[in-house]
């Protein structure tokens, strides 16, 4: 600091007003910290990438998507609707609308708690001290903090030689700001993004082509659990080009090699979807004595302590960028920085692609708890053997149970179907609470619901022999 400059004392400091950041910030003032939550966009920026270009904007689309596609899809079932469509000039302001009210909803209750919010970009100085600097013209603020919480969240990647230009090389922040709908579009990336962004503007009636660079989309998912998935997009129209690297796109045409050949792909636009980097760089974290890894993440412990009276936690951090993780461990790092005790230590983080059918997993694969020496049942139940889902007229997919019968409990839940990102939940409390398969049986389902398949392929499980393969029962 200038000698003359006057800092401002901060007893704890949030940088990233994302799920984690405004968690931390809430749970810190509820405990008696007070709490200066700084965000690159201020109030604006309150939710992150997960509300205000993330999660809530991309699930509005797929939503909107799915009804307009199912609309047409019943006719089996005497439904005919004709001529529908989709203006997405007016579901971008429908959207907008939404965002708008979730992140006042936010800023109400970190208004509430006491918490300051202040727009800027801030950086280490030294341990203990830092600079937030505005976007416009106003002075920087000089601040001393006590502790501070890292919250930074992660960014999109770009392809090598191929920047985005926000209008035909898009991100996928880019992809959901769309006003008007594409005739094609290329969709580069086979992780949950790609898939998620590639099945909606199908669905919404661009031509798509998903290209991987490598031989298998979304990896580390089951492949059990990914054949749904590519069925329902080759029926949807969705060219698939595994093993693909791009190297090109001019002229409305994308280039793409596999070995010796090459492929060229029409696309109006071109949305890059693979993988997102950690936003460490600029904070000035040699000042503080904190090295990234290689991947730009920082390394901290179960209390999300990265060194004395700093935190972080989300996206730079190990594991999963998943906002409920981050949400989960804002609630922890807070408390540890409140000097009571606490842990980051889960038996399970679910994970969910909101493909069509979605895919949800919380646990273990078989193929990982067998790694870990254990004694493992499996049972799955077809979806086919629910009652309500032939209602729906969606049949595709399965619920999965992985048991480790040494101690008779749950350790893996995996689901592939409607609704399975609101039915995974049952799946990770039967792990965090360590239930037996007789436990989920033993709890009555209401009928006819897709959650019965819990409880059912639990039946299915305990009335097996060891190894057996049980045919589903009849729909009911």
């Amino acid at each position: 600091m200038v000698v003359g400059e006057v800092a401002e004392g901060v007893d704890l400091l949030v940088v990233g007003a994302g799920p984690g950041g405004y968690t931390a910030a809430l749970r810190a003032a509820v405990l008696g910290r007070s709490v200066l939550l700084v965000d690159r966009l201020g109030d604006s920026g309150i939710g992150g990438v997960c509300l205000q270009v993330g999660c809530i904007p991309s699930k509005a689309l797929i939503e909107v998507a799915d009804v307009a596609h199912r609309a047409g899809g019943l006719g089996d079932a005497g439904l005919t609707v004709r001529d529908v469509s989709v203006d997405l000039d007016r579901f971008q302001d429908w959207k907008a609308g939404k965002v708008g009210g979730l992140t006042g909803a936010v800023s109400g209750l970190l208004r509430r708690a006491g918490v300051e919010v202040a727009a800027g970009e801030f950086r280490f100085t030294r341990p203990g001290s830092g600079v937030l600097q505005s976007a416009d013209d106003r002075p920087p603020r000089h601040l001393q903090y006590t502790d501070v919480l890292l919250a930074t969240g992660s960014r999109p990647v770009e392809l090598p030689g191929l920047p985005r230009d926000g209008l035909r090389v898009l991100d996928s922040t880019d992809a959901l700001a769309l006003r008007s709908l594409p005739r094609s579009m290329a969709v580069v990336g086979g992780g949950y993004i790609g898939l998620e962004l590639g099945t909606a503007f199908a669905k919404l009636g661009s031509k798509v082509t998903v290209i991987e660079a490598l031989d298998r989309l979304l990896p580390g998912v089951d492949a059990a659990l990914l054949r749904p998935v590519r069925q329902r997009l080759e029926a949807l129209g969705v060219d698939v080009l595994l093993g693909h690297r791009v190297e090109g796109f001019e002229d409305g045409v994308v280039t793409a090699t596999a070995g010796s050949g090459v492929v060229r792909v029409p696309a109006e636009k071109m949305v890059v979807a693979i993988g997102r980097r950690p936003n460490t760089d600029g904070l000035g974290l040699n000042k503080i004595g904190i090295t990234p890894d290689g991947a730009g993440l920082l390394a901290v412990g179960p209390d999300r302590m990265a060194a004395p009276h700093v935190a972080a936690i989300g996206d730079i951090t190990a594991g999963p960028a998943l906002a409920h993780k981050a949400t989960a461990e804002g609630e922890v790092a807070a408390e540890a920085l409140c000097g009571k005790p606490a842990a980051f230590d889960p038996a399970a983080v679910p994970a969910v692609v909101f493909s069509d059918p979605e895919i949800a997993v919380a646990g273990l694969s078989p193929e990982e708890a067998r790694a870990q020496g254990m004694d493992v049942a499996v049972a799955r139940l077809p979806l086919s053997a629910s009652g309500r889902a032939a209602t729906m007229g969606a049949t595709e997919g399965f619920t999965q149970l992985v048991v480790d019968r040494s101690v008779d409990a749950v350790v893996g839940v995996h689901i592939v179907g409607p609704h399975a990102s609101e039915l995974i939940a049952e799946g990770v409390l039967a792990i965090e609470m360590a239930a037996s398969p007789l436990d989920l049986l033993a709890s009555i389902h209401p009928h006819p619901t897709l959650s019965e398949m819990t409880s059912d392929v639990a039946r299915v499980l305990l009335h097996q022999p060891a190894g057996a393969t049980v045919p589903a029962p009849a729909a009911s």
